[in-house]
């Protein structure tokens, strides 16, 4: 069990547990920088220099040109789009407001969420409007229809609703639990659950919330925890429909397939299969299977668009794959990264793993075969968060727009193409070859850093 008296989790032998053990943080509170929990047995070595800023190496807080300028209350720029590489940055969103923890981008509006209280949203690469969460850290963000839903620092879901008079107005609907489901449940001794030597009730998340995760197929909600739980919520009537102990640690990611198939990740090392099952008043859901057991935590998770493939991300700094088919068959390991995997996506035939060290590598799936078509650099801290999105504009069915959000509080957005040239391939089995930066060229422009990345040798 963690004891927190001091305001940091502890593990059981009494060490303290850091939010991420490669990375020196300069706040003394910001122990849950990384949004991701590490268990004592993951923890790495530091490999950062102490006392360093992570936006300190920027071309923007180095730049002669920064200063106070009418034209700072622009926060992105793009690049002339028809001079645009297959694989390149083409912008960047910089606001001295807080570190990014999540982003979710649907048709034209990006929606990102840091550690301040505020949740921006972005339309067409300009500022579309803002609203405040009043709960600090949003650590996760799902849109289903014309509902978004935030997870906070505090182990609760924020729902808001979009003005259909005025878009730009966005209201808060509700919270989950709900007040009423609440107070009906805390009249009911069968309602509470011990957690972390607590009594709590058991439709509310005792820790932090760690991922949001939809399946539209079902109208169904999936929240995950560092109280070692994810929940499930019917999305019409904001119901909490079941509770599971999924693991002996943090419960970093949480998944669901279009199928019945569920996977959690965690800190304790384990990647886990659940069954769930529709019923009457609810859901069930049954272990399946462990697909990973390993003494490093377990940071992300991922499924490709065509439901064919599972990824894991570890803070060793290797994702993991697993094909999906009658059974799950591991498939390999991809080598990518020097430090832990922070986050995951997966678009077309693509798959975007985003890591402490800063970079972001591209992989393209052929059948089995993984080929890693570029790593893209830019960020001058780590990436915490990923969400892509198809290039409506181009007209390629195979371009994608990849917005990455990073602890070096900037947002940057790339042109993606799965037809760009490859760098390396990792195949059936594991590869010791690794995926090293391409590099380029980059410009520095009134408070916007602009670089373009291209994969020519």
């Amino acid at each position: 069990m963690f004891a927190e008296a001091d305001g940091f989790p502890r593990a059981r032998n009494g060490k303290t547990i850091h939010s991420d053990p490669n990375i020196s943080i300069t706040d003394p509170a910001s122990e849950d920088d990384f949004n991701i929990r590490y268990s004592s047995a993951s923890a790495a070595p530091a490999c950062y220099e102490v006392n360093r800023v992570s936006c300190e190496a920027s071309p923007l807080t180095m730049s002669p040109w920064k200063q106070a300028s009418p034209l700072s209350k622009k926060p992105w720029t793009h690049s002339d789009e028809a001079n645009v590489p297959a694989n390149s940055l083409i912008g960047s969103i910089v606001r001295e407001e807080g570190h990014i923890y999540s982003l979710a981008a649907t048709k034209d509006l990006l929606y990102t969420g840091s550690d301040s209280k505020n949740i921006r949203v972005w339309k067409n690469l300009k500022e579309f409007t803002g609203f405040k969460s009043n709960s600090g850290l949003v650590k996760a963000i799902v849109i289903s229809g014309e509902k978004i839903f935030t997870g906070h620092q505090d182990g609760k879901i924020r729902v808001w609703k979009v003005s259909l008079k005025n878009p730009s107005i966005h209201k808060r609907s509700g919270t989950l639990p709900t007040l009423k489901d609440i107070l009906k449940s805390s009249i009911k001794p069968s309602s509470y659950i011990e957690v972390k030597r607590k009594r709590s009730l058991w439709i509310k998340h005792s820790d932090a919330l760690s991922c949001l995760s939809l399946n539209s197929e079902h109208g169904l909600l999936y929240s995950a925890s560092w109280d070692r739980t994810f929940n499930v919520w019917r999305i019409s009537d904001s119901k909490c429909l079941e509770s599971v102990h999924a693991h002996e640690d943090a419960v970093n990611s949480v998944i669901s397939t279009a199928g019945e198939m569920v996977f959690t990740g965690s800190a304790d090392g384990t990647v886990k299969v659940w069954k769930r099952e529709l019923q009457h008043k609810g859901t069930k859901h049954k272990l399946a299977q462990t697909l990973l057991q390993q003494e490093s935590a377990v940071t992300a998770l991922a499924i490709n668009a065509a439901g064919s493939a599972v990824y894991c991300g570890s803070s060793e700094g290797l994702v993991n794959f697993w094909g999906i088919g009658k059974q799950l068959s591991h498939g390999g390991v991809l080598k990518g990264h020097k430090l832990a995997i922070l986050c995951l996506a997966a678009a077309g035939n693509l798959v975007f793993s985003g890591s402490a060290d800063k970079s972001i590598c591209v992989w393209r799936k052929d059948g089995n075969i993984h080929t890693c078509l570029s790593v893209l650099t830019g960020h001058t801290g780590p990436v915490k968060c990923l969400a892509v999105e198809k290039d409506h504009e181009s007209g390629n069915d195979h371009r994608w727009i990849v917005y990455s959000g990073s602890l070096d509080k900037s947002v940057k957005v790339w042109s993606v193409s799965e037809f760009a040239q490859a760098m390396s391939k990792v195949g059936d089995h594991e590869s010791n070859r690794e995926a090293f930066p391409v590099e380029g060229s980059y410009s520095t422009n009134w408070l916007i850093e602009l670089y373009v990345y291209t994969c020519e040798y």
